[in-house]
């Protein structure tokens, strides 16, 4: 709340007067039992998408759009936001879709900050991230070495393979381990294994960077006031 006053929240106010309950109802499903701010919500989500919402980058412009990244149960807050940015005279924003990283049960499923083996967390340990994708990465792959040469092992069920078409950069050797996998010459332990080699560098090297920031630097990244290399931005 300390960081949601001025500018911020007037365009809030803005917005809230743009939509209305049935297009707020309309957009996800809110009855007649749900609480005013749940309904109120969308107004707050959608005003970080007006750069006249931080005039301490932007100044008093209103033409910069906004690119939205965010997945797509977050689409609903930024169609409404489209809708009043119009009659604000304000930019519509863009969105891009990105994919859910699913959790450690299945392709299908929807990791839970509250189920610990679901997901990977920024906060695991090494061996706490090696024995989640042991224990709990689904591979749907063969029981025995002798299915597995016969039939080999489908990487598109296979957790610790779509992690690794996240984490990886390297097109071809996503590719090579699709191929290989699929004609049964990788084991889906050794599948883990090149997972969790992954895994625990991406959260470790985040760790180190997480331990490098310090109380001054969260103060200055929040201060309104604090010189930034994008100033220029303030100027048409």
């Amino acid at each position: 709340m300390g960081f949601m006053g001025g500018a911020f929240y007037r365009n809030v106010l803005k917005i809230s007067r743009c939509i209305t309950y049935n297009m707020a109802r309309s957009s996800f499903g809110y009855t007649e039992t749900d609480h005013i701010g749940k309904i109120h919500f969308p107004s707050i989500q959608a005003a970080p998408a007006f750069c006249s919402t931080f005039p301490a980058i932007f100044g008093d412009r209103t033409d910069i759009p906004c690119l939205i990244p965010c997945g797509i149960d977050q689409d609903p807050y930024f169609r409404l936001t489209r809708d009043v940015a119009k009659p604000l005279k304000f930019k519509k924003p863009s969105l891009i879709h990105g994919q859910f990283l699913p959790a450690l049960q299945g392709v299908t499923t929807k990791m839970s900050s509250s189920i610990d083996s679901s997901a990977i967390f920024m906060d695991d340990s090494p061996n706490v991230i090696k024995n989640k994708i042991n224990k709990h990465a689904f591979s749907g792959g063969p029981t025995s070495l002798r299915e597995l040469e016969e039939f080999g092992s489908n990487p598109d069920v296979d957790i610790s393979y779509q992690y690794l078409t996240y984490f990886v950069d390297d097109d071809q050797e996503i590719a090579d381990l699709a191929v290989s996998y699929r004609r049964g010459e990788i084991t889906s332990g050794a599948m883990k294994k090149r997972c969790i080699e992954v895994l625990q560098k991406f959260v470790g090297d985040f760790q180190e960077r997480e331990k490098a920031i310090t109380q001054a630097d969260v103060e200055d990244f929040m201060n309104p006031d604090y010189p930034r290399p994008f100033a220029a931005l303030a100027k048409k």
